[in-house]
């Protein structure tokens, strides 16, 4: 699949050719990683960031945000509960927090693995290399960082960079990748001045970049941040919409480009829609992130507006379950590495 047909289905708006590509989605998801659906126990460990990224609400400059660092025993506290509810992974993600340093990191990583027997994924940001080194050391399976959009101008506005930066977001998925993680990335599906021909481009780029897990989103505007306040979107017919059949054609491309790469029904997709995931999952997708961050925090992780109420685990747990019955699907057992990664490991 090329950058035309690529093209061409992102524009596709007629229900029957959509459906034909769902279809085919759910088929090669099918074919590919099987029916489970591999579940990521999510905690959100700090609010701090560093950076004033354009779009999001932790950035450094919204002194609105109320915010918080757990420590360590709280992570894995919130974690226990994780492997009994059949969660074989656990996922840690933060803003850029400068005060929490690599020590607590690999202290956590080291904790969660010898004493939970979980994988354990990392979304933390654009980390020194030698940080990154000292994760995969410590025991860090995954490591999960956006590129957001594969448009270099306009990433340049929306995620201003540091004058510490010395690579950029694609030099750190790449070297990720000589590190030996599974390597997640992905875009905002609808980002402010992202044109169709950008986002065929995001597509054509999951591919080039040999990613073991790909996660995309749909933007949603934080009202607190310059583009929330000032979108200054693209011309109609031009500007890529942020909605759920958008997110969608986004998820059935990406399995078609890439197979068996894991593909979660993220959390901003449900945002924007109650039945969200479950549309995602019977278009592609694959992993679903029940969120275990305690309910005193996760309303201060404030990334965008609008996320679903905190419910404790058991709840979250007993929804996901019913939904996948829906669906047919059930939740996998195992740690769900990227059969995609594990076909790389045998022939490396």
């Amino acid at each position: 699949m090329e950058h035309t047909e690529i093209l061409t289905w992102l524009r596709e708006s007629d229900t029957g050719r959509l459906g034909e590509l769902f279809e085919r989605a759910d088929r090669t998801r099918q074919e590919s990683v099987g029916d489970e659906v591999h579940l990521r126990a999510l905690v959100e460990v700090s609010s701090y960031c560093r950076r004033n990224c354009a779009y999001c609400g932790l950035r450094a400059s919204n002194h609105r945000s109320n915010r918080y660092r757990m420590t360590a025993k709280e992570v894995v506290e919130a974690l226990v509960p994780a492997a009994g509810y059949g969660c074989g992974t656990a996922v840690l993600q933060a803003g850029e927090d400068p005060e929490l340093a690599v020590s607590y990191f690999v202290d956590l990583i080291r904790r969660i693995k010898g004493e939970l027997g979980l994988a354990v994924t990392l979304s933390l940001g654009e980390r020194s290399s030698s940080e990154l080194q000292a994760y995969r050391r410590a025991g860090a399976d995954r490591y999960l960082l956006r590129f957001e959009t594969s448009n270099q101008p306009l990433l340049d506005r929306v995620h201003p960079r540091l004058r510490s930066d010395r690579r950029s977001r694609l030099d750190v998925v790449r070297e990720l990748h000589d590190l030996g993680f599974e390597v997640g990335s992905g875009v905002m599906v609808g980002l402010p001045q992202t044109s169709y021909d950008d986002l065929a481009r995001d597509l054509a780029l999951f591919r080039d970049l040999d990613l073991d897990m790909i996660g995309v989103g749909p933007y949603i505007p934080h009202p607190f941040t310059p583009l929330g306040a000032n979108p200054n979107p693209l011309a109609p017919g031009r500007q890529v919409p942020s909605d759920v059949t958008m997110t969608c054609k986004v998820i059935a491309l990406a399995r078609l480009l890439c197979p068996s790469t894991n593909i979660p029904a993220t959390t901003a997709l449900a945002t924007v829609d109650p039945d969200g995931r479950e549309l995602g999952l019977s278009r592609g997708a694959n992993v679903w992130m029940p969120n275990f961050t305690p309910r005193r925090f996760r309303e201060r992780y404030d990334i965008y507006p609008g996320k679903a109420a905190p419910q404790h685990p058991e709840v979250v747990l007993a929804g996901v379950h019913t939904a996948l019955a829906r669906l047919g699907r059930h939740a996998g057992t195992t740690a769900g590495t990227s059969a995609h990664f594990a076909a790389r490991q045998r022939s490396a």
